[in-house]
């Protein structure tokens, strides 16, 4: 007789904390996806700045692109450190450690004199964001349960989709009145706002456990990352004897560090050791997913870099015209994330990242057809229906990449995708610029215009990406849910 009462005082304690849990792990969550929204924003926020950077510091096309390349390079060679500290530090301080470098990386920023230290607070910068990304994602996986987790990817595509997206749009609106400084001036106190709040209100949601740092695959990681990077951006550029590399030698070198840095990841996870466990790339489903997300990332901010290079040189726009043209596309992503993060949960992902991928490849190869004279709204349309493509891709693609993962690999799992990402987004970007660069150089020494050449340039570059996103649509017919979650039927449902 005394069973039922004290089964029932057991079963009200026991949902106590899981109600508290619910709306601890919501103000968590929240607060993650507004700071990552802030330091993602920075992530482009020089794509519209660079012509206007290029005239105030007097550098060319091939040194202000690694203003966003030296960004996302950084990212890329220390997000794989992220899954030592996610695995070691608790939720708050790993929260405190990025948003304070990214804090202090804009203050540098702001401050700098020249463009090496303006490099050097982006460097700084890039630390911050790299950590955030993992650290959201990572959260998310541990506290969102798989049948809502389309919804809850659908808040995080706006923040890498859109706040990219806006940042053009953003640094338009203030380059056209205020000075470069103040594109990071403005961000600092929003910056400093979300780590005070954060460090007040963020609670500890996970639980640290021993995980060893390897650092020679550190070194191996920034060095050979580093040196990819750096011989495609200097591919194609104008020799003017300012560095004594060969770019091909650093790209071979490069490619044989990464090569170096993957065996030793290997041997060390026989040991629990890797600092990226690559076990993950035996989950096909992840593997294709983070492979479609590389080619995006290439594409994407290779677009997002020459289009205002196209709007401002070419069609003679203004600083604020070359903004205000990127926002609708932004907006559409941003209003589409929620609803195909649930049109997700209920059909899977093959009815989204199908359509998805043949939209961003025809707009693709649409920009290779850009002529000096083509209509302001001809542009305008491409970027609309190309932001379309991407939101019909990146809710499905981040949710069943790290959806077909066990627990214990998240963290790795986020790693992987943050730094397979950044390091395409960096060679995207710089393969277009080096493509546009290089034609362009041709063109000029025959009789062609500055105009006409730079067209020309930016045609080249276009075709190679539309050549990219094909591999794309390839890849989209192979996208399914993980093991035990059909399609169309809701995550977690019977």
């Amino acid at each position: 007789m005394t069973s039922e009462p004290l089964l029932s005082e057991i079963e009200e304690q026991a949902e106590l904390p899981v109600e508290d849990h619910s709306a601890r792990n919501r103000l968590v969550i929240g607060l993650l996806l507004v700071s990552a929204f802030v330091v993602i924003l920075n992530e482009t926020i020089m794509g519209v700045a660079i012509p206007h950077l290029m005239a105030d510091l007097k550098i060319p096309a091939s040194s202000a692109q690694w203003l966003t390349s030296a960004f996302m390079l950084t990212m890329a060679t220390v997000i794989p450190v992220t899954g030592f500290l996610l695995q070691r530090l608790n939720t708050r301080p790993v929260f405190i450690l990025a948003m304070s470098l990214f804090s202090a990386g804009t203050l540098v920023s702001a401050l700098a004199p020249g463009f090496p230290m303006l490099v050097v607070g982006r460097i700084v910068q890039a630390s911050g964001t790299a950590i955030m990304m993992p650290l959201l994602m990572t959260t998310i996986m541990n506290l969102v349960p798989p049948h809502s987790r389309g919804k809850t990817m659908g808040n995080i595509s706006i923040v890498i989709s859109v706040a990219p997206a806006i940042g053009p749009t953003i640094s338009g609106l203030i380059l056209s009145s205020l000075d470069w400084r103040w594109l990071f001036l403005l961000v600092l106190p929003i910056a400093l706002a979300a780590l005070a709040l954060g460090a007040a209100k963020i609670e500890n949601v996970t639980v640290p456990s021993k995980a060893p740092l390897d650092v020679v695959s550190v070194i191996l990681s920034a060095i050979g990352f580093g040196s990819f990077v750096f011989g495609i951006s200097e591919l194609g550029a104008p020799e003017t004897g300012a560095t004594p590399l060969d770019p091909r030698v650093m790209l071979v070198a490069g490619a044989a560090v990464i090569a170096i840095f993957v065996w030793r990841q290997i041997h060390l996870q026989k040991h629990e050791r890797a600092l990226l466990d690559l076990r993950t790339l035996q989950t096909k489903t992840f593997t294709i997913a983070a492979g479609m997300m590389a080619i995006l990332m290439m594409s994407m901010f290779g677009v997002f870099i020459l289009i205002p290079i196209y709007l401002l040189s070419v069609l003679g726009q203004t600083t604020l015209t070359a903004g205000l043209l990127l926002l609708p596309g932004g907006l559409i992503m941003g209003l589409c994330a929620p609803f195909v993060g649930r049109l997700f949960d209920r059909y899977g992902p093959a009815r989204l990242v199908i359509p998805g991928a043949l939209l961003f490849s025809s707009v693709m190869w649409g920009l290779t057809f850009l002529t000096v004279m083509t209509p302001i709204w001809v542009v305008l349309g491409l970027h609309i229906v190309m932001s379309i493509g991407l939101a019909l891709m990146f809710t499905p693609l981040f949710t069943v990449s790290l959806g077909s993962l066990p627990p214990n690999l998240y963290s790795h799992g986020s790693a992987i995708i943050g730094t397979t990402q950044q390091v395409a987004g960096a060679a995207g970007t710089t393969l277009y610029v080096a493509i546009m660069t290089w034609r362009a150089g041709i063109l000029t020494q025959g009789e062609a215009d500055a105009a006409t050449a730079t067209v020309g340039g930016m045609q080249s570059a276009f075709l190679v990406g539309a050549m990219i996103s094909l591999a794309a649509v390839l890849a989209s017919f192979y996208v399914r849910r993980p093991p035990g979650q059909p399609e169309g039927q809701p995550m977690g449902g019977h």
